[in-house]
């Protein structure tokens, strides 16, 4: 037996009755030779971290636009931050762990520079609207390798995909992405919050505070915690009731006191105006986008091509590309 074969064999031992095993994959779009040492979830991973996509997330807002300091988040911390939660409802519950990290690690590929307020006016101006978990599935069926896409596992993708939206995952280790996504983004936008000064321990809500903790550590514990204990056996990923409230209490409460504070957000229409200029700057003179994405004009349209470029830049790049094309250079006599 090749190693993988023993990975595999060891999955049919020790995980649940409910977890999706490798060896039963309903693979990939296009058919490769199984690696003698991965299972296929395991080289998926290895496709996502190895990724372009993937090492602009540290260079891509995940609440705060440009924060100074180095602690805040990054759609790159979010992202493995997300990954180790997941991991932990997987263990817990005996799931596929290997297939459950692919699919966190791949969930924000798609995301656009400054955010969701880059997500908001990108859905604005695309034809279809734009949705980060849509494009994050395009990414890695798509965009990476040359144009080539990443070729992952049925599975993996539609954990991508599902981890947001309408849609729900077949597997429960797609499902837990979804649930760690939300855990994982509550209690650290609390923290970076905090860290900024935008809000104050004492104006969390007592009443979540009671059952969820009072601090960043004690509200992922209880919530994982949770999330084991009431889904054992149940065939799903589910929240006891209690919980289940407490953190939408907390949501409504991040809405109301973060996500559309002035102080937090004061700066976010000057990224819209910036992302809105690029996008009709390039529909305009595609001729100026890189070469890859002049072919994908050609074959499904300008609006589409000019989205995929706008989404995969960080920050820094959309700044720094606005600059040069709408901002005034320097003169100097020689």
């Amino acid at each position: 037996m090749t190693i993988r074969e023993q990975l595999e064999e060891r999955e049919r031992k020790d995980l649940s009755p409910l977890a999706c095993l490798a060896a039963e994959s309903r693979g990939r779009q296009q058919p490769v030779e199984p690696c003698p040492v991965r299972t296929c979830f395991q080289r998926d991973t290895d496709r996502i971290v190895h990724c372009k996509a993937f090492r602009r997330l540290k260079r891509k807002t995940q609440v705060f636009l440009r924060p100074e300091g180095d602690h805040y988040r990054t759609r790159m911390t979010h992202t493995l931050e997300v990954t180790r939660v997941a991991r932990t409802i997987a263990r817990g519950l005996g799931l596929n762990e290997d297939l459950t990290e692919a699919a966190a690690l791949g969930h924000d590929l798609g995301h656009t520079p400054f955010g969701h307020a880059g997500e908001r006016i990108m859905n604005e101006l695309m034809p279809g609207g734009f949705r980060h978990y849509e494009q994050s599935l395009r990414v890695v069926d798509r965009l990476e390798n040359d144009g080539a896409g990443l070729n992952l596992t049925y599975e993996v993708r539609r954990g991508i995909l599902c981890h947001s939206g309408p849609d729900q995952a077949e597997t429960l280790e797609g499902r837990a992405v979804r649930i760690a996504d939300k855990i994982a983004y509550l209690s650290a936008d609390i923290d970076d919050a905090l860290r900024g000064g935008v809000i104050y321990p004492l104006d969390i809500p007592a009443e979540v505070v009671q059952v969820l903790g009072s601090n960043h550590s004690q509200r992922i514990n209880t919530l994982i915690m949770d999330i084991i204990e009431y889904s054992h056996d149940k065939g799903d990923i589910l929240q006891s009731p209690e919980k289940k409230e407490a953190m939408a209490r907390l949501r409504e409460f991040m809405f109301a006191s973060v996500y559309t504070n002035p102080v937090a957000k004061g700066e976010e229409s000057k990224a819209q105006e910036m992302v809105a200029r690029l996008y009709e700057y390039y529909l305009k003179n595609w001729d100026r986008l890189p070469e890859e994405f002049r072919d994908i004009k050609e074959r499904e349209g300008v609006e589409r091509a000019v989205c995929d470029y706008i989404a995969g830049m960080t920050d820094a790049y959309s700044v720094e590309m606005y600059q040069d094309l709408f901002i005034p250079k320097s003169w100097a006599v020689k």
